[in-house]
């Protein structure tokens, strides 16, 4: 059975034996490499093309709107400022000089009131009597006076007689002698009767704003009670005491002595709004060894009562004045690491940075040395200008609409 399959007896196949790829042809390998240049060439040609380009010119810069104004000539002023407190020229605590009940209270707290006005009024009626006694007892006297040197010239008529011993006549001398010193007496004792009930009247001694009542009516005051009915103050004129540093004292002391009137300014706490204008009164006469300084007093009229005692205020004390200087607004002065500048408006409308030497400074006003009187020069938006840089002036009273420079 075997024998007979044909399958079985047939001799089986080789497997194919594997064959090696044929290489591509060289023409495709050279096309593959001209391909790989003309990318290349073509992407830096364009990147060639792309970063050698000329840049597009930058947009002008538009020019910077700023305000000027313009260098002047005039004086300025030398001040020394100082810290000074407002004291009265008198301060006074009305007392009543009598003991008695107290009637009536004649004055509003805060009034101001004028010497001789009357405040308060103590009862005066036990010092009416006094004064009636007193001049009672002056009375009888005076009848006991007379009496006496009528009998003086009837004994000494008789005495040139020799009618009566002369003795007689020295006593009754000496008893007229008597009788005149107590007739003095008396008139003393009526004068004090006259003063004290004079004291009812309580008035007020100068001029000046009335403090807070410390007694009400109905209340018997003491002549020598320390707490007195009010206290008054003066106002007008009014005195401000300050101290400055001693290195100004040789020119204090020159202008005094040339008799100039030493101009004071007092100030509010700001050091921007002028109180009053006054001059300097005195000069003290020595220096704080602990401070070393020394105190000046000023005097000012007060007229519209700004000054009020006690307040502190800022002194400005004028020592001397500089004549043809030329002034420019402090806030226009700009400095950095080297000096002082301004910003000078040229006629082809830029700015120069010009270097400039600052003398003295009053306020918002300085004294330089660099500027002419009458140049232009730059007051705001500082900090978007350079040397050269291109401006535009605004127009007087042109503002800066929503905020923009």
């Amino acid at each position: 059975m075997i024998g007979d399959n044909p399958t079985a007896a047939s001799p089986q196949p080789n497997p194919p034996v594997p064959t090696k790829p044929e290489p591509p042809p060289k023409e495709h390998h050279w096309l593959r490499v001209v391909i790989i240049l003309i990318i290349v060439a073509v992407v830096g040609g364009f990147l060639f093309r792309h970063f050698t380009r000329p840049p597009k010119p930058a947009a002008p810069t538009p020019p910077v709107r700023v305000s000027t104004t313009n260098a002047t000539q005039g004086d300025i002023g030398i001040y020394v400022t100082a810290l000074g407190s407002v004291t009265p020229l008198a301060t006074v605590t009305v007392v009543s000089q009598v003991t008695g009940q107290l009637t009536s209270v004649n004055f509003v707290e805060g009034q101001m009131v004028k010497a001789g006005d009357l405040l308060a009024q103590v009862d005066e009626r036990p010092f009416q009597a006094q004064l009636t006694a007193a001049e009672g007892q002056l009375e009888r006297d005076q009848a006991l006076l007379e009496v006496a040197r009528i009998d003086l010239k009837r004994y000494q008529a008789a005495a040139a007689q020799n009618a009566i011993p002369k003795q007689q006549v020295d006593d009754q001398l000496a008893l007229s002698h008597q009788d005149e010193g107590t007739v003095k007496f008396d008139q003393g004792q009526v004068d004090n009767a006259k003063v004290q009930l004079a004291y009812c009247r309580i008035t007020s001694p100068i001029s000046g704003r009335v403090g807070l009542r410390l007694v009400d009516a109905g209340n018997v005051v003491q002549a020598s009670a320390s707490t007195g009915i009010a206290v008054l103050t003066q106002l007008q004129p009014i005195t401000v005491i300050f101290s400055v540093a001693e290195d100004y004292l040789p020119q204090i002391q020159r202008q005094l002595g040339a008799g100039n009137h030493l101009t004071v300014d007092a100030y509010d706490r700001t050091q921007e709004t002028k109180i009053a204008t006054g001059s300097v009164l005195a000069l003290d006469n020595v220096i704080d060894a602990a401070t070393g300084t020394v105190r000046l007093k000023s005097i000012f009229t007060n007229a519209d009562n700004a000054l009020f005692p006690n307040q502190f205020v800022n002194v400005n004390l004028l020592l001397d004045t500089l004549h043809g200087k030329t002034l420019i607004p402090t806030s226009s002065v700009q400095r950095n690491a080297q000096s002082a500048f301004v910003y000078v408006l040229k006629p082809d409308e830029t700015v120069e940075m010009r270097t400039i030497q600052t003398d003295v400074t009053d306020g918002e006003t300085t004294a330089v040395e660099g500027l002419s009187p009458g140049e232009a020069i730059v007051t705001d938006n500082f900090n978007r200008l350079q040397d050269k840089a291109k401006v535009s002036e605004r127009k007087p009273g042109e503002g800066r609409p929503n905020g923009n420079p």
